[in-house]
């Protein structure tokens, strides 16, 4: 059978997992997933050129396609709007099998030639679930609340790394604290909206956010194969 591209590259995640946790997303475990897979060295960095970067990448992008695959299984329908987001965010985190591979990854992502794929990969995860819970936005808010909830998602995901609580119950009443900031803002800037008095201090923001639209969407519409937004 072939064995393709994409096949390859999951063989190699699958296998730098397991030496993730102790040599963090790096070369040393990228050489060793390379030969527990029994791969060509020149085939493994065409599939993975920037090497365990990659592959780091990857182990994130698999995680949002579970928590995608949750959202659209689940019943949702008797949750509020807010109640789904943070059900959403949460599917993401329960994604995560092992949280030292997570804290690698944010050590891996401080570093400052890493630092923006870092922050690309969390605003693609609050732009999936954002799409997934059908948000139809075009204009300045499409960036907007996918800016406040990768502010939500990864403080959220700091505090969930540190909960030893029963069933991380900390973490999801912390992760309920955060949304309910972001709604009192929401509301706050709706009544500062519908206040005539201040309607003529909005006027020039309105106008460019009327002709601010969002990227158009690339992504195929096929599980599994959610293709970012260029």
């Amino acid at each position: 059978m072939t064995v393709t591209y994409e096949d390859a590259k999951q063989q190699l995640l699958n296998a730098i997992l397991n030496h993730v946790p102790f040599d963090g997303w790096s070369e040393t475990s990228l050489r060793a997933a390379i030969t527990d897979c029994d791969l060509e060295d020149g085939l493994a960095r065409a599939i993975c050129p920037r090497g365990a970067v990659d592959l780091a990448l990857a182990y994130h992008a698999r995680g949002d396609a579970v928590m995608l695959e949750r959202i659209k299984t689940e019943d949702m329908s008797g949750l509020k709007f807010r109640e789904k987001i943070a059900a959403a965010v949460r599917y993401r985190l329960e994604a995560v099998e092992d949280k030292e591979l997570v804290r690698r990854g944010m050590t891996l992502f401080s570093l400052p030639m890493h630092a923006g794929e870092g922050a690309k990969a969390v605003w693609q995860t609050c732009d999936f679930i954002w799409d997934a819970l059908g948000d139809t936005s075009d204009d300045v808010n499409w960036y907007t609340k996918r800016a406040t909830l990768s502010g939500v998602y990864s403080s959220t995901l700091l505090f969930w790394l540190g909960d030893d609580s029963p069933d991380h119950q900390r973490a999801w009443e912390f992760l309920d604290r955060r949304i309910d900031d972001v709604m009192q803002f929401e509301k706050l800037k709706a009544q500062v909206k519908d206040n005539p008095l201040f309607k003529p201090f909005l006027a020039l923001p309105n106008w460019l956010a009327g002709h601010v639209k969002a990227p158009m969407k690339t992504r195929a519409d096929l599980p599994g194969l959610l293709n970012p937004r260029k």
